[in-house]
C-alpha cells in the first residue's frame, strides 16, 4: 500500500509511489482578488462553540504563492473554480477566467453561470473561448437548478460533454434548493449531463451515490470528504464504503484549495486511510480526473 503523506512535503512521494506524473485536482479555487477576499471573510466569520476560529484558511497567500504551492505539491492539472451569488456576475467572472487560463498553461479553463436571461449565451461564449469545466454553487447562489432559464444551459453542457461541478449537497448549511431532490430532477431531464457532485454530496452521500449509479456521466469529487474536519460535521457512513469501490471510476480528487482549514496532504492521507487499494487511489487522484477533463495522460496538462 502507498503510504499516506504526513505533510505537504511528502505529497510528491505519494504520487510517485502511485507511479504517476503528478496529481489532478478538479476542485481548486482561483478568482478575482476582491471576490476571494469576500469568500475568506465568510469563512473567517465561522467560529466554534467557544468563539474560536472554526474555519482558518491554511493557504491565505497571494495568488503567485498559491500557484507555486500547487505546483510544488505536484498538482499538474487544476481548476480555477469561481461562482456568482447574484445576476450580472457570471459574464465578467468568465472573462477573468479566460485570461487566467491563458496566463497559466496548467490551469483548466473554468467558467460559471447563473439563472438569468443571458445565461445560455454566456455559456456558449465561454465554451467558444475554451472553457473545459463549469462551477455552480446552489447553496451560495440560493437558486433553483430547475429554473427554466437554466434548461438550455444544462442541455448545451450535456450535448458538449463539458463537466460542471455542482455544490448541491446541504453541507455545511442547507439552502432552499440543496439536497439531492432538486438536482435529481435536472438529471432526469438531462441524463447525459456530466455533473460532478462536490464534496461527495455531503451530507446526502447515499442519495448522490445513487444518482451516480443511475446516470453514467455523473461523477463525485472528494473535496473535504473523509478528513477529520468533515467527519466531525458529516461523517461518511461505513455501510457505503463498498459503493466507493463500485463507483470508483467516477470519483475524482477535489480539495477546495486554498480554502481549507488543514494542509493539502490531509485530503490525500484521508483517502489512503480508507484502505481501498493503490489502484483505487490511482484512479481517484489522477486517472479519473485526467479523463474527465481531457488532460494529456503523460503531462496531465490541458
Amino acid at each position: 500500500m502507498v503510504t499516506a503523506p504526513g505533510s505537504d512535503d511528502e505529497v510528491p512521494a505519494f504520487w510517485r509511489a502511485l507511479d504517476r506524473p503528478g496529481l489532478v485536482d478538479v476542485h481548486t479555487h482561483f478568482m478575482p482578488e476582491p471576490v476571494l477576499r469576500k469568500v475568506w471573510a465568510y469563512f473567517d466569520a465561522v467560529t466554534d462553540d467557544d468563539g474560536r476560529p472554526g474555519w482558518p484558511i491554511t493557504y491565505r497567500t497571494d495568488e503567485a504563492t498559491r500557484l507555486a504551492t500547487l505546483r510544488a505539491l505536484g498538482v499538474r492539472g487544476f481548476t480555477s473554480l469561481f461562482y456568482p451569488h447574484k445576476p450580472g456576475m457570471a459574464g465578467w467572472l468568465n472573462d477573468w477566467g479566460t485570461g487566467f487560463a491563458a496566463a497559466h498553461d496548467d490551469v483548466v479553463h473554468s467558467a460559471t453561470f447563473f439563472p438569468e436571461p443571458d445565461a445560455d449565451r454566456q455559456v456558449a461564449e465561454a465554451l467558444e473561448a475554451g472553457a473545459r469545466i463549469f462551477k455552480v454553487h446552489l447553496q451560495v447562489g440560493a437558486y433553483d437548478p430547475r429554473d427554466p432559464l437554466l434548461s438550455p444551459v444544462w442541455d448545451r453542457l450535456a450535448r458538449s460533454g463539458t463537466p460542471v461541478v455542482v455544490h448541491a449537497g446541504s453541507g455545511p448549511e442547507p439552502g432552499p434548493f440543496t439536497g439531492d431532490a432538486p438536482f435529481a430532477q435536472v438529471l432526469a431531464r438531462h441524463p447525459q449531463l456530466r455533473a460532478v457532485i462536490a464534496h461527495l454530496g455531503a451530507p446526502e452521500y447515499e442519495a448522490f451515490l445513487d444518482l451516480a449509479a443511475r446516470y453514467e456521466h455523473v461523477h463525485l469529487d472528494t473535496t473535504m470528504a473523509f478528513t477529520p474536519f468533515l467527519e466531525a460535521l458529516a461523517p461518511f457512513p461505513d455501510h457505503l464504503r463498498a459503493r466507493l469501490v463500485e463507483q470508483g471510476d467516477r470519483i475524482v480528487l477535489g480539495t477546495d484549495f486554498p480554502n481549507i482549514p488543514y494542509p493539502y496532504a490531509q485530503q490525500l492521507a484521508s483517502l489512503v486511510e480508507l484502505d481501498l487499494g493503490d489502484e483505487w487511489l490511482r484512479g481517484v487522484c489522477v486517472d479519473n480526473g485526467a479523463r474527465l477533463l481531457g488532460l494529456d495522460p503523460v503531462t496531465l496538462r490541458p
